[in-house]
């Protein structure tokens, strides 16, 4: 996975950001419009009477009503946060993908509570024998809920049907697979495919998912560079697996702690991220610990 496609999925997202904020700006012209015909219309009433008389017939006659007709609405979506990118992955998990990595670099994005993702690398050095080389991705894009667009997780179901198909139309991709998978949010596909450069054979998977109104994408690729062995494909994909559903409970988790204090919590070791500020997690009482430990969902 390169960095242009990485840009071609944010300019997509950044591309229904722009028709949403469009939406609302036909939508409140036209309430405008309306609000300005409503005088005219009472004014244009008061100046046609032709006489006191008529005004007497008239003024036994019930004036006819205009009743409103009620707003459209669509459902709300159902998360309105997204966690740090860099910190989706537990320091554990880390080490099993990126062994080598020193921390993640977060990507740009003018939006983080839409977009987000972090990334890492890694190259073990093995002398003589060669190296190997790892890359993780994670990207998270969440959907808000629009009258003129639709519901947040169909507008996520979308994007999500759009980057299966992207991860298996790769230019020079080989061996091409593509499998469901159950337990990682609502839906979830996982594609594999060899793609050879001028280093070596990369082996890359890639895992797209969605949960309620927001997709996570795992791509993470390994390759035996200067003549070390090509690592095995479906070990990459176990790890890729499991990283893709620690995100995706992460962003579940992230959501629940903004619902309040007797949510769930979900402790784990801090994660090689750009960010700092792992240790306003830990409790400061025996019986915050207490509770927390009963929470606790992995480490």
């Amino acid at each position: 996975m390169s960095e242009g496609t990485m840009q071609r999925r944010i300019q997509r997202a950044e591309e229904r950001d722009q028709q949403q904020r469009a939406g609302r700006s036909g939508r409140r012209a036209r309430l405008l419009a309306c609000a300005a015909a409503v005088p005219a219309m009472l004014i244009a009433a008061g100046c046609s009477s032709g006489s006191d008389s008529d005004s007497s017939d008239d003024a036994g006659q019930a004036s006819p009503s205009v009743s409103a007709s009620p707003s459209p609405t669509v459902r709300a979506a159902a998360y309105a946060t997204l966690p740090e990118a860099c910190d989706v992955l537990s320091e554990k998990t880390l080490d099993e993908l990126v062994p080598e990595a020193k921390s993640g670099k977060e990507g740009d994005s003018d939006d983080i509570a839409s977009r987000a993702n972090c990334s890492w690398d890694s190259l073990d050095n093995n002398g003589v024998k060669g190296s190997q080389f790892r890359w993780l991705n994670v990207s998270l894009f969440r959907f808000e809920s629009d009258v003129a667009r639709g519901a947040g997780d169909e507008l996520a179901q979308d994007f999500y049907t759009e980057q299966v198909a992207d991860a298996q139309a790769v230019e020079g991709a080989k061996s091409v697979e593509t499998e469901p998978l159950t337990g990682t949010g609502d839906v979830a596909t996982a594609v594999r495919y060899d793609l050879k450069k001028k280093e070596g054979t990369f082996k890359q998977q890639s895992v797209v998912a969605r949960a309620e109104n927001v997709v996570v994408i795992v791509d993470y690729n390994g390759a035996g560079l200067a003549g070390d062995r090509t690592p095995d494909a479906g070990d990459l994909m176990k790890l890729a697996k499991k990283a893709a559903k620690e995100a995706v409970d992460e962003v579940e988790d992230a959501n629940e702690a903004d619902k309040g204090p007797s949510a769930k919590s979900s402790p784990k070791s801090p994660s090689k991220s750009a960010t700092s500020g792992s240790s306003s997690s830990k409790s400061s009482s025996d019986s915050s610990s207490s509770s927390s430990s009963s929470n606790k969902r992995r480490s």
